[in-house]
């Protein structure tokens, strides 16, 4: 037996309305506003927010797998999984893989996951799925497309969500692709994408599920289906017999269609909401479909500390104009600021990434300082080689001391904060820059937490740390 055991969401906290997208080309809005990922954050670092937010109070200890789903990976030969285990701190000797390539890879990745659980080679697996995609300018996939992620975490037992069964068909379509050195998705004919792929399939998928588990649309307690837009979605809804409190919300409006990680999107805010006994229902196109079934159990009455969904998409930073929505996209080049203007070293990260990508400190056993990075002589007692590792990237925090520098920044996004925080009860001082912020906001005493966020590109690497950013509750 296997289930959803935790599960976690993230949102990157920039939008764009989509009138100011319709403005520029001079045609209408899909109506609503989308999500943009800032200009230091990719389909790793989105995946690794939410794996964060998904163990948040939760020990790592024990989880021994994590398996990575996106169409848009940072790296084409390097493994992405494990880079996003090494951030988020799992332990090395867990098993890590990458999906890709299809838009149904995450549930493909879930599936996976389920069947090594049940099968016995693992006992708790993260599934996480981020997507960051770009689409041609005064497409209306430009206004539809959305960025963000989701994880969830399967492992033995009903957990909150437990397993009950899958169905799947496989489709070779030319419909919506890209090709290695292609910027853009591309897509064939719209009524030949929707009716022929999309509608057919989903429809296929969601009816042989439901056929090869005995059951009606009116036992299903919400039905989970992505769509590339909210008409599709009502037809569609409409074809199943579904009525509109069993469909969950498909994100279309606030947030656009995240590509592999919008199915995960969908079932962590169905979770979110979801009551004991609730027979959930995911279904999801992409070469074919996939269609899951999860019960959820009493597990899921159980306080969680996880940023919900809705909170995520409420808390926003709208962008003022469509040039800065290119630039953070990567469609225009914006000038490099002074601080980035580095060469790495992929020497030196290896050597020290247990603090560069783990967020590791040293803490003295002879007096309990904790220190960032890691040190070998404490500055408090002296004392020399005396420390344990300690995690340090859950702590939240306030700033101590801050500059803002008007002229060391990208040209489209030119001040940067040098921010000193303290974090936790140990008041750890850490050295960092501020990312999602407005400065007008930034002052001594704001409170803080930690993200893990891209630095700069150089030698063909994509150089990643930790930058802090203002706590945003309630």
């Amino acid at each position: 037996m296997a289930g959803i055991t935790y599960y976690g969401s993230y949102v990157p906290v920039f939008r764009i309305d989509r009138k100011l997208i319709g403005d520029i080309w001079g045609r209408g809005s899909i109506g609503g506003e989308r999500s943009v990922a800032n200009n230091d954050e990719d389909g790793v670092t989105m995946a690794a927010e939410a794996v964060r937010n998904c163990l948040k109070g939760v020990s790592r200890e024990g989880i021994d797998g994590l398996y990575f789903a996106t169409t848009t990976p940072v790296y084409q030969e390097k493994s992405n999984g494990v880079l996003i285990a090494t951030a988020v701190d799992l332990n090395r000797e867990g098993s890590t893989l990458d999906f890709a390539h299809s838009l149904r890879c995450g549930t493909g990745a879930v599936k996976a996951a389920v069947d090594a659980v049940q099968g016995g080679s693992l006992g708790k697996v993260v599934v996480v799925a981020s997507d960051c995609r770009n689409a041609y300018p005064r497409s209306d996939q430009e206004q539809g497309f959305g960025d963000g992620a989701a994880a969830v975490v399967v492992s033995e037992g009903d957990g909150v969500a437990r397993f009950e069964g899958s169905y799947s068909i496989s489709n070779e379509m030319m419909d919506v692709w890209r090709n290695p050195e292609d910027t853009f998705v591309r897509t064939w004919e719209t009524r030949f994408i929707l009716g022929e792929g999309y509608q057919n399939h989903m429809l296929e998928v969601v009816k042989g599920l439901l056929k090869r588990y005995d059951l009606q649309p009116k036992d299903i307690g919400k039905a989970i289906l992505p769509a590339p837009d909210l008409r599709t979605h009502a037809a569609l809804v409409k074809q199943l017999g579904f009525k509109e409190e069993q469909v969950q919300d498909p994100l279309l409006s606030k947030v656009g269609h995240c590509g592999a990680a919008q199915p995960l999107l969908m079932l962590v805010g169905a979770l979110e909401e979801a009551k004991a006994g609730d027979l959930l229902l995911v279904a999801c196109y992409g070469d074919g479909a996939d269609g899951l079934l999860f019960r959820v159990t009493e597990g899921i009455k159980e306080p969680r500390r996880q940023r919900r969904l809705k909170e995520q998409m409420d808390q926003k930073l709208m962008l003022s104009s469509y040039a800065r929505f290119l630039s953070y996209k990567g469609l225009v080049e914006a000038v490099p600021g002074e601080p980035f203007r580095l060469f790495p070293s992929a020497t030196a990260t290896w050597r020290d990434r247990n603090s560069i990508l783990r967020c590791h400190g040293s803490k003295c056993l002879d007096c309990g300082k904790v220190t960032f990075p890691l040190q070998r002589i404490c500055y408090h007692c002296n004392s020399k080689d005396r420390f344990e590792e300690v995690g340090i990237s859950e702590l939240e925090g306030e700033v101590f001391t801050f500059t803002l520098d008007n002229l060391a920044g990208r040209s489209d996004d030119p001040v940067v904060p040098q921010i000193v925080a303290e974090l936790g009860g140990e008041r750890v001082r850490f050295y960092t820059m501020m990312t999602d912020f407005v400065p007008s906001e930034i002052k001594v005493g704001l409170g803080v937490e930690l993200t893990f966020r891209r630095i700069y590109d150089g030698a063909g690497m994509h150089n990643y740390f930790w930058k802090c950013r203002p706590l945003r509750r309630g």
